[in-house]
């Protein structure tokens, strides 16, 4: 084994993990928009060949030579894209890039068209994190409520005078114990006829 080989086989690796989830996210729905904007192209030919197979009734296809990938979108279109697909999170980039799938088969777009497909599906994802965010916030300030209340119901309880724990003596009591209860005395004096 030569010392360049031995040096290039004990490299260490680059490790996906060592990079961050939001660029992965941005790199892999760029690339599956990329992806189906080449697929939109393939098929936008192929319906133009069609078209002239049906109109002269001669298939010249296998003559015309087509650049591999001729539109693309604009670099500000591009970085718009990239900051959109930023706010995605990684957990929600497999059901992106199946409902942009799902939304390009449905309208089957030509290639200047999918851009603006895969921004309505970004918009469209966007927009149910933050609902999913907003009712996670509003279940974490209602279980916060219920904890406090709880808490507070806890301490009255705690609070209350307990009928049976009491210094209070009933006459309750006293015929348990077998003893004359003790006089009441009255607040009021008592009014008596005087005759």
């Amino acid at each position: 084994m030569s010392l360049a080989s031995w040096f290039r086989w004990n490299e260490p690796p680059n490790r996906i993990s060592q990079r961050n989830p939001t660029e992965m996210v941005v790199e892999t729905l760029m690339m599956e928009l990329s992806w189906q904007m080449k697929q939109a192209e393939k098929q936008q030919r192929e319906r133009e060949n069609e078209y002239r197979k049906i109109k002269t009734g001669v298939d010249y296809g296998w003559l015309v030579s087509y650049p591999k990938h001729s539109y693309d979108i604009s670099p500000g279109e591009r970085l718009q894209l990239e900051d959109m697909c930023t706010k995605i999170h990684p957990s929600y980039c497999g059901p992106v890039i199946l409902r942009f799938r799902q939304v390009v088969a449905e309208y089957e777009p030509e290639a200047q068209e999918v851009s603006r497909l895969f921004r309505s599906v970004l918009q469209e994802a966007a927009e149910k994190i933050k609902e999913e965010e907003e009712a996670k916030k509003l279940a974490r300030q209602w279980n916060t409520k219920n904890r406090t209340s709880l808490s507070l119901t806890t301490f009255k309880s705690r609070s209350r005078i307990s009928p049976f724990i009491s210094d209070i003596k009933t006459i309750s009591e006293d015929v348990e114990r077998g003893t004359q209860p003790n006089r009441r005395v009255w607040s009021m004096p008592e009014f008596r006829n005087t005759k």
